[in-house]
Parts: C-alpha cells; sequence; structure tokens
C-alpha cells in the first residue's frame, strides 16, 4: 500500500510529438460559408498552433495550419485532449482517419505491424487470420503474417512453438495491411501506437 501511494507516476499524455487524427470534414451547405473546410476531430497528442508546417499521413501532402477553432472561437493554440477544428492554407483531399502531425515529427507510415495483442473471441486467432484493423478513425484490412511468440502472464515466458491464440491469450504478431497506416511505437505515443482488431464478418472488437 505505501508503494501505491508513492510511486511516481509518468503522465501518460504525450505532449510532445503532435498528432491529430481527423474524425470528420466540416462544409457547410450554405452560401455564407461556401469556401468553409474545416478539420474536426480531438487532438491525440502533442500542442498545434496557428502558422505550424503539417503533413498529411499516409499521403504525405503538406500545407500550413490557417487557424484553430474550440467551440467556434479561434483559439491561439490546442493541445493534447481537446476537440478542435483546423483550418488549413491549402484545399487538400483529406478523409476521414487521416493523421495530421506536425512537419518533421518522426512517425512511421507503413503497411507492416507488429503489435501485442490481447485476443478476446472464442474463435481462435491464427497464421492467416483475416480481420479489420481499426486505428482512429481509419479501419483497414489485415492479415496475421505470423506469430511471434505468446506470453505466459504468470512467468511471463514466451512460448514461441504455439502459433495459436485462444481466448484471453496475450501474443505477439506480425500484421500486414491493405493499405498504408500513420503509427507510432506504443511506448513512445500511446494514444498514437495503439488499435482494435474487428471480426469483418461479424463487426465484433475481437483483440
Amino acid at each position: 500500500l505505501e508503494h501505491l501511494e508513492t510511486v511516481e507516476v509518468n503522465n501518460d499524455i504525450n505532449f510532445h510529438s503532435a498528432r491529430f487524427p481527423v474524425q470528420y470534414i466540416i462544409r457547410p451547405q450554405v452560401d455564407a460559408l461556401h469556401d468553409y473546410r474545416g478539420y474536426a476531430g480531438k487532438v491525440a497528442s502533442g500542442v498545434f498552433k496557428p502558422g505550424d508546417s503539417i503533413d498529411i499521413l499516409p499521403a504525405g501532402t503538406s500545407s500550413k495550419i490557417k487557424s484553430i477553432e474550440i467551440g467556434g472561437k479561434n483559439v491561439p493554440q490546442a493541445f493534447a485532449q481537446q476537440s478542435i477544428t483546423l483550418h488549413l492554407e491549402d484545399d487538400i483531399d483529406i478523409s476521414r482517419g487521416d493523421i495530421i502531425t506536425k512537419k518533421d515529427n518522426s512517425i512511421s507510415v507503413t503497411q507492416d505491424v507488429e503489435a501485442t495483442v490481447c485476443w478476446m473471441n472464442e474463435r481462435s486467432l491464427t497464421i492467416g487470420s483475416k480481420l479489420l484493423l481499426r486505428h482512429h478513425g481509419k479501419t483497414v484490412k489485415t492479415l496475421v503474417k505470423d506469430v511471434l511468440y505468446k506470453l505466459d502472464v504468470s512467468t511471463y515466458d514466451k512460448k514461441e512453438e504455439d502459433k495459436t491464440i485462444n481466448l484471453n491469450e496475450i501474443a505477439r504478431i506480425k500484421l500486414r495491411t491493405a493499405s498504408p497506416i500513420a503509427i507510432d511505437n506504443f511506448s513512445f505515443n500511446r494514444t498514437n501506437g495503439s488499435f482494435i482488431l474487428i471480426d469483418e464478418n461479424t463487426n465484433e472488437t475481437v483483440g
């Protein structure tokens, strides 16, 4: 109990690497706002300010932040966990699930993902299983390429010979997605380094 009361806990919100997953594109269908184009969502990590040079991933296009709105009012900055609307200086084709990040902020755009997964379905996960991977607002088809090992939660031993993951088991696996995603290492940025796995037939969350 003494340890629990005195242990130092690091803040799990990353305020350094700026990540903004686009959840919705706002285009009012009214004459007074015919040029209005806003990108709405919640800042996953970091801080954004008007004038920041940004990249839109996975496409890799670039622009600058023109303004930031919160509750319909312009603000000088926005940071992690705030719901905002971004306006860019350029008209760019951006879709739900794209990630806006500051220029030169290191981030991996890849189709090959290695992840630690907790399996939550009675149907076993095996090499070759086809699933949906949901990362923020983006959903892509994915294939299980390999099971590297299963983790014994009692001893932390790695069982490399067993390639079948059953209900409530934890394993390290390799995935191949149908299209690229912009994702971080979980230890560096837990918000942008996590995802869920979905059964494409039943739409159940399975991992």
